[in-house]
């Protein structure tokens, strides 16, 4: 089996991953000590000769008096059940906002007569659209994946939905345009050939958010896929060049369940219990 090899430096670690042809780590080299971890067993033989051999083409090692210190990486502390974001449901930040925002009767009266389109009303479609998105993605359940709703990040905005799983772990925006067609570009996305919005660009920077999050407290790579999801659409046109961020109708979803060979089943449970942690997201 020829297997590709990377070199990995984040954090103090230096690290040279084999991989199959198709990206899927089997294992991995400590360059500092020589250990190697085997991460696909029926690959053992072909993750130590690969790595053996890199390891003794690389330069002589640092003395250790001369080592750099690793990065001291933070710890979280334990979970108690006001941090535990797994309670949240689909929509959960949408809910808070209405519930302390809500107009009442008389104020929704005056917005109609005057036509005025009220931000409550992008609110509460943008609730039904996650609660419709976070039902698909809880049925992913059965698959080994598991599922977040509505991270709270800073500056009061929010991740709508978080799924991780042997796939890799998955950032997901949810669009609610009911009756609407929807095209999708390589930065921005038109609804009803309107102005362009900066939904593709934003996902793109909340996966990398998402990613910066995760490796402060895991100890191995964490790939994280954007996906912007649309609820409600009449059509939805993707160009050929968008290849960056995944784009689904919301009965699509179910796509990303047979995706696997990213994170082993230790891996999924490690970045889950991270996720999960309301302060992991603090400072995100």
């Amino acid at each position: 089996m020829e297997l590709h090899v990377t070199r990995w430096k984040r954090y103090g670690h230096d690290r040279l991953y084999a991989n199959l042809p198709d990206g899927t780590a089997v294992g991995w080299a400590d360059v500092t000590t020589g250990d190697i971890t085997v991460l696909r067993t029926e690959y053992r033989d072909d993750v130590i000769t690969v790595l053996t051999k890199h390891l003794q083409h690389l330069t002589a090692p640092i003395p250790p008096d001369r080592t750099p210190q690793a990065d001291a990486r933070p710890v979280l502390p334990p979970l108690t059940p006001a941090d535990d974001l797994a309670v949240n449901t689909p929509g959960a930040s949408l809910r808070d906002k209405l519930d302390e925002c809500g107009a009442g009767l008389v104020e929704r009266v005056v917005s109609w007569l005057l036509r005025r389109r009220p931000e409550w009303d992008s609110w509460q479609k943008g609730l039904a659209g996650e609660r419709r998105v976070g039902a698909e993605l809880n049925r992913l359940g059965r698959h080994g994946w598991r599922v977040l709703h509505s991270i709270p990040l800073a500056n009061k905005v929010d991740i709508d939905h978080l799924l991780i799983g042997p796939g890799g772990v998955f950032s997901i925006n949810t669009k609610h345009h009911h009756n609407k067609a929807v095209w999708v570009g390589d930065d921005s996305v038109k609804v009803d050939h309107g102005k362009p919005a900066p939904y593709v660009r934003k996902s793109r920077a909340e996966a990398k958010r998402v990613t910066r999050v995760l490796e402060r407290y895991c100890d191995f790579p964490v790939p994280v896929e954007p996906v912007l999801v649309f609820v409600g659409v009449t059509e939805l046109k993707v160009v050929a060049t968008q290849i960056d961020v995944r784009v689904y109708l919301e009965r699509e979803v179910s796509a990303l369940a047979p995706l696997s060979g990213v994170l082993t089943a230790v891996q999924v449970e490690q970045v889950y219990s991270v996720a999960r942690h309301r302060q992991a997201w603090a400072q995100a």
